[in-house]
């Protein structure tokens, strides 16, 4: 079996540059989580990403323990997450609709993070 096939879809996407692959500590267990969600490239090297839903895992993980490891095609690193609000927050959910298209309509009923990439 080549090691493409150990992947998961996600990884796989993360991988092709299509997604960005967050790893978070569970805020329960500690345990390593892998989510792949929606991105939007922000500034300065920073990216968005916004969960459908307040009770979506890697985002309760994220409030709960701001540091967690992004990986979208070859970038990969640290980053620390700050939750967003406001005109930020708002211009990351058009851009991800617009992006993914209309499976990104719950985008909006979660949080939304702007990802940080710190020293390793």
């Amino acid at each position: 079996m080549a090691p493409e096939d150990d992947r998961s879809i996600g990884e796989e996407l993360a991988s092709w540059g299509k997604v960005c692959l967050v790893e978070t500590a569970g805020r329960t267990s500690g345990r390593l989580v892998r989510s792949a969600v929606g991105f939007v490239d922000g500034e300065n090297g920073s990216v968005l990403v916004a969960a459908g839903s307040e009770t979506a895992d890697w985002a309760l993980n994220l409030r709960a323990n701001p540091r967690c490891r992004a990986t979208i095609g070859d970038r990969s690193g640290a980053y620390v997450a700050r939750e967003v609000e406001g005109a930020l927050r708002a211009a990351a959910l058009t851009e991800l609709i617009l992006k993914y298209g209309t499976p990104a309509e719950k985008l909006g009923r979660g949080p939304v993070f702007e990802l940080t990439c710190t020293r390793d």
